[in-house]
């Protein structure tokens, strides 16, 4: 049995190998665990996750940060989804008793969340955004890329699991500086962003802000992949 993790951007691939990955490409960091840092959104991540299962994975992991819809949560918090809606609102299979047993293993020492997962194939920037999702929804964290790699685990019947640490609360505005500074593929270049903050040198707090609490979620990562080994071997329903 291969443990498949698709994973956006390499900081978050940091919370499981020291190793480094280039995008769009794949690496064993154990016997039977193969990441691979697909780059941001619902298209890379496809491609990954077809990758992956390309390779021998037999099930499939959505790893990283997210978004916070529910104001409950806060940066750091840990997330497990029990359900995923994609973006046109349309609910996802997903076992449940992967996700029941992960939940019990983390919750020995950590806080973990269960509730809906909804996707998004854009940036979500503001708290207004969020607010009206969360409405519409009732999901309680968003992110761009566990409901693609949930679809590709269904059409090759192969069991899902998203595991996901949130970044920005629900009210929190991300700095006008990321949308900026993002690529196409949504990686932050840094010399647009530092010629952003010359030229707006108040939006320094809230992007430090940002940095803090995405610090906090790496964190939360990392003491999850501690335990990844126990996750990989669980038994599905």
């Amino acid at each position: 049995m291969i443990t498949g993790i698709v994973v956006a951007l390499p900081d978050e691939l940091g919370t499981l190998t020291a190793k480094k990955v280039s995008k769009g490409h794949s690496l064993f960091i154990a016997d039977a665990i193969l990441v691979i840092c697909a780059g941001v959104g619902p298209q890379n991540a496809r491609a990954a996750a077809e990758l992956l299962v390309s390779k021998g994975a037999t099930q499939l992991i959505s790893w990283g940060c997210a978004a916070a819809l529910s104001p409950l949560l806060k940066p750091g918090d840990l997330t497990l989804a029990d359900k995923l809606l994609d973006a046109d609102y349309h609910e996802l299979p997903m076992d449940l008793h992967w996700q029941s047993s992960a939940k019990t293993i983390l919750a020995e020492t950590l806080t973990v969340a269960s509730g809906c997962l909804v996707e998004s194939t854009s940036m979500i920037a503001t708290g207004r955004q969020k607010k009206q999702i969360y409405s519409a929804t009732d999901a309680i964290v968003l992110d761009m890329e566990s409901a693609a790699v949930a679809k590709t685990a269904n059409q090759h019947g192969l069991p899902f699991l998203a595991i996901r640490a949130i970044v920005d609360p629900a009210s929190m505005d991300l700095p006008k500086a990321i949308a900026y500074a993002a690529n196409g593929q949504g990686d932050i270049v840094l010399s647009k962003l530092l010629l952003f903050l010359l030229l707006h040198p108040l939006e320094l707090p809230q992007l430090i802000r940002l940095g803090l609490n995405f610090r906090a979620a790496t964190k939360t990562l990392t003491q999850v992949a501690s335990h990844l080994h126990k996750l990989a071997a669980l038994p599905h329903g």
